[in-house]
């Protein structure tokens, strides 16, 4: 989501005026809100919010959650039944997805705006979830407007695909409306060099020059509060949603024993967002209970503060298929907060290089323990001399929001 509200809140300063057609938050189900973000639509922005059609009420009320699931129904319990019906349902019967009831409202929303005499240069899609870059398809179909189909995250090949227990009609498919939409829309915006890759493979009619890296990034405005690096501890975060699937154990196990070998070195972890019990087992088998804060879900400017208020930042990819494509939106914040960062996934993916060329930190196998130990003592053995260890030099700017806006503000020039 933070992707698209940046690109709305840059564009009117690149001279593209939005207008943003969503849900109307009392129709729709999430698995979490974050109302702080609201703030960054400029006040002249027109949004027009519709209404939907979703499964997510009987989900809750057969399952007995308060929370819908995250994407794709990932990382929902495999011995519940009912769960395993509703991903074999999600799987088979809502293609792409479950949010597809959506689709007829905003296509009803648009043909609204120009049947009244409204003209626009182009729209864009963003996804997931992809049910949306139908809509894309459709208007380009129907209407003939230009598209730029945003896919922050693979299609076919997410992690979680075979979760999904698809059969082979519905397989079918789902890679038939990827392969239309990639090769139907004027341009496909990707985060990754690899994603891109990925896309690539789907068909011989997609046109390389069509697929654009435009990576996710960090907003200026959110990073104005100074940096507070904790002068008497070491403090390691890590913000967002893990769970065993990112394979920190070796980690942890390296991070205990640095602790052990310096007593007098007050080394801590931090977790900000959502923490799977997998992982919290696993702190409390290293020994690291005492030494780990686990923070619930924050809004967005106070989890920016916990990134300005740490030591260094830790950076765990899952260990998954095509997992070297993924470049999550918070290394940029990461970035932002001018700390040196501890990354653990494999060597030369898109984040390996990132912080190579960034000079902000290194990427270690989650399983490669002395190196990880080394990493850490690394950390210690600079602590001792300066507890500051923010990074030195500007930010990147070319992954700042409004630069990355920018580049999008000159795709969608091109049709005029």
């Amino acid at each position: 989501m933070q992707r698209s509200l940046k690109f709305v809140k840059y564009l009117p300063q690149c001279g593209v005026e939005p207008t943003v057609i969503t849900v109307d938050p009392g129709r729709a189900a999430y698995p979490v809100l974050d109302e702080s973000l609201a703030a960054d639509v400029p006040a002249g922005v027109r949004v027009i919010r519709t209404d939907t059609f979703e499964p997510f009420d009987s989900y809750k009320k057969l399952t007995g959650r308060r929370q819908v699931p995250y994407g794709g129904f990932v990382g929902e319990s495999k011995t519940s039944r009912v769960q395993q019906l509703f991903k074999f349902v999600r799987g088979n019967l809502f293609i792409p997805d479950a949010r597809r009831g959506w689709n007829r409202y905003v296509l009803e929303a648009v043909a609204e705006l120009l049947a009244a005499g409204e003209q626009f240069d182009a729209v864009l899609t963003s996804s997931p979830p992809h049910s949306s870059q139908l809509i894309g398809l459709e208007l380009k179909k129907r209407f003939g407007l230009r598209w730029l189909a945003d896919l922050r995250d693979p299609w076919t090949d997410i992690y979680y695909y075979p979760e999904l227990n698809h059969t082979p009609p519905a397989r079918w498919l789902d890679a038939r409306y990827e392969r239309q939409v990639l090769e139907q829309a004027d341009a496909v915006l990707v985060t990754s060099a690899h994603t891109k890759r990925l896309f690539l493979e789907k068909s011989a009619r997609i046109n390389p020059k069509n697929i654009h890296v435009l990576p996710n990034g960090y907003d200026e405005d959110d990073f104005r509060e100074l940096s507070q690096p904790p002068q008497h501890e070491l403090l390691i975060t890590h913000a967002g949603t893990i769970s065993e699937t990112y394979r920190i154990d070796q980690l942890l196990r390296a991070a205990a024993e640095c602790a052990r070998r310096h007593p007098d070195v007050p080394l801590r972890l931090r977790f900000v967002g959502k923490v799977s019990e997998g992982i919290r087992r696993q702190v409390r088998e290293a020994g690291l209970e005492e030494r780990t804060e686990f923070v619930p879900f924050v809004p967005h400017d106070e989890s920016v503060g916990y990134l300005l208020q740490s030591t260094a930042l830790l950076l765990a990819l899952p260990d998954v298929a095509n997992n070297r494509g993924i470049l999550p939106g918070k290394v940029f914040e990461y970035l932002a907060a001018s700390k040196p960062i501890l990354c653990v996934g494999p060597i030369g993916s898109d984040a390996d290089l990132l912080l190579r060329e960034t000079g902000a930190g290194r990427t270690l196998p989650p399983d490669a323990y002395a190196d990880l130990l080394d990493a850490f003592e690394g950390l210690v053995g600079r602590w001792r001399i300066n507890p500051n260890l923010d990074l030195p030099g500007p930010r990147p700017a070319r992954y700042s929001r409004r630069a990355l806006t920018e580049r999008l503000a000159e795709l969608v020039e091109v049709s005029e």
